[in-house]
């Protein structure tokens, strides 16, 4: 290895050294930087209760419920009515099957299967328009929630709330958390 080789080597080992500084530097302000934020960090608090239970308890409740049985009773009652003339229809189908000529037979046949096809796009209907009648009549009192259950929360300094219905959370330290069920009920009963 002649002069300049070793010059050059010891160019390199120089700046490898000075970066390994750096970086021992940069670590350790890191490090300390990192551990007096954990000190100064405080735990986060966070909140549960049961939506479910918070909605049932609330007055209009019961109103949204008897409105949607009534809303229930019509469709059942309508969809009855047209089982009913469908049975009428295919008894008399039937019993006159045997006499009908082949023409009649295939246009009552024809007619038979268009009403059972409506009454089943009918019942499909009715369900979807009973949920989403139950949908829209009980957004008022979800919205009612919501907003007391985020006055509650920024009151009592909490990170989040937690809804405990269907098992989402099948454990909850109550060390770390706190039950607001009870407060939101009440401010929902007022």
């Amino acid at each position: 290895m002649n002069s300049k080789d070793r010059i050059v080597m010891k160019n390199k080992i120089i700046i490898a050294l000075r970066l390994v500084v750096i970086l021992f530097t940069i670590h350790c302000s890191l490090s300390t930087a990192f551990a007096q934020e954990e000190e100064t960090k405080a735990p986060i608090r966070f909140g549960y209760l049961s939506y479910q239970q918070a909605l049932q308890s609330m007055p209009q409740y019961a109103l949204v419920q008897e409105q949607m049985a009534d809303l229930r009773k019509k469709y059942e009652a309508e969809m009855l009515r047209v089982t009913n003339e469908f049975n009428q229809k295919y008894e008399e189908f039937l019993e006159g099957q045997r006499e009908f000529p082949k023409s009649i037979l295939k246009k009552r046949q024809a007619e038979l299967q268009d009403m059972m096809s409506r009454n089943v796009a009918f019942k499909e209907e009715c369900r979807k328009l009973l949920a989403a009648a139950e949908r829209e009549a009980l957004a008022p009192l979800k919205i009612q929630i919501s907003e007391t259950v985020a006055k509650i929360a920024s009151e009592r300094g909490l990170a989040l709330v937690v809804n405990t219905d269907s098992d989402a959370c099948p454990y909850i330290n109550p060390e770390m958390g706190e039950s607001i069920s009870e407060l939101v009920i009440s401010l929902l009963q007022k």
